[in-house]
């Protein structure tokens, strides 16, 4: 089971600051698993590797170099508005979601 924790959240930053030396301009997302850190396209192909279903067909992208899927996860990044639509309002959880989030 994933949790979740906003990044600008001080808990984020003490858990991460055991792990690595984070930009403050950071805006990805980041795997947090066990003494592991994955940041962009290394924490998305991790997470879809535990995911089931059809999601560890994504596996075949470890084989593209990191610099590429990362370019790639930053164009979706940037686009992801234009492409999905944004909320005006962040979701509020639901009560079997919110014990999920950490902070």
């Amino acid at each position: 089971m994933f949790r979740f924790v906003s990044l600008q959240s001080e808990f984020a930053r003490q858990l991460l600051d055991k792990h690595i030396d984070l930009p403050e301009d950071l805006d990805s997302i980041i795997l947090v698993e066990k003494e592991h850190v994955y940041i962009k396209s290394k924490a998305i192909l991790k997470i879809f590797s535990k995911l089931g279903r059809l999601y560890p067909l994504f596996a075949v992208f470890w084989i593209v170099p990191r610099v590429i899927r990362d370019m790639i996860y930053d164009l979706i990044a940037k686009k992801r508005y234009k492409w999905f639509g944004r909320q005006e309002q962040c979701m509020i959880p639901y009560p079997e979601l919110k014990d999920r989030f950490l902070d």
